[in-house]
């Protein structure tokens, strides 16, 4: 069963301060993710993985083409759907991890991680819980769970980024080069994290630079082309 479908999809930016340069970053691209599948987009620096991936999310709006999500037994057109469907697919069907923590002053690492279960309903107790469990795993020590991660390093804020983008159990989760600042040991919780939720049956379009993570966690990977400049 199909958890997205993307179809014939260009985006192109115009570069507004450099006398209206046209440039064309997808043009046709297709993509299929059923669930419990890994599609990893590879291809060089500027093929568009990460504006195919911004795209599928609804942060950019392409040009043509269509973006199909499944979200409550349907499949939902996110290119044109109103701006609080968008949101509340966001809350319930499709995840994003990035290689950045957006750093919230003053707001603690147990409650970032808890935050999409808690945008759902989720009791608070239950939510900080399996908070607790993604951040035991990821081996952030417990006495750090009530501080801003702010002063963290970078590894330390990208594991809690995965862990708040793993604790509500999308159907679909989208994933920017999640193991970019890890060592070795961590890598390879990561992994055994995507593979658990790959088994659940979730949806994945993941970009990795790493060839040994692309190995290990890859069902079927996409290559992308880049695309030159227009007038």
């Amino acid at each position: 069963m199909d958890m997205i479908r993307v179809e014939n999809l260009d985006k192109t930016f115009t570069l507004h301060l450099r006398g209206g340069v046209a440039l064309p970053v997808l043009r046709g691209t297709s993509l299929s993710v059923s669930a419990g599948e890994c599609v990893t987009l590879h291809g060089p620096s500027g093929a568009g993985k990460s504006t195919l991936l911004r795209s599928i999310y609804g942060n950019y709006r392409p040009q043509q083409g269509r973006i199909l999500i499944r979200h409550d037994g349907e499949m939902v057109d996110i290119v044109d759907a109103a701006p609080r469907r968008v949101l509340d697919i966001r809350r319930r069907s499709l995840g994003y991890v990035t290689q950045f923590l957006r750093v919230i002053p003053r707001v603690s690492t147990l409650d970032i991680v808890a935050e999409p279960l808690l945008a759902r309903g989720v009791a608070d107790d239950k939510a900080r819980e399996r908070a607790a469990e993604l951040l035991t795993r990821l081996q952030i020590a417990e006495k750090m769970w009530g501080l801003p991660p702010s002063t963290f390093s970078g590894g330390e804020q990208q594991r809690i980024n995965i862990a708040r983008g793993f604790c509500a159990d999308y159907p679909i989760l989208l994933l920017d080069e999640p193991t970019a600042s890890l060592d070795e040991t961590n890598r390879k919780i990561v992994i055994n994290l995507i593979d658990d939720a790959r088994r659940r049956g979730t949806a994945i379009v993941a970009i990795v630079h790493d060839a040994e993570t692309r190995a290990a966690i890859t069902t079927r990977l996409l290559p992308l082309q880049a695309h030159g400049v227009a007038a």
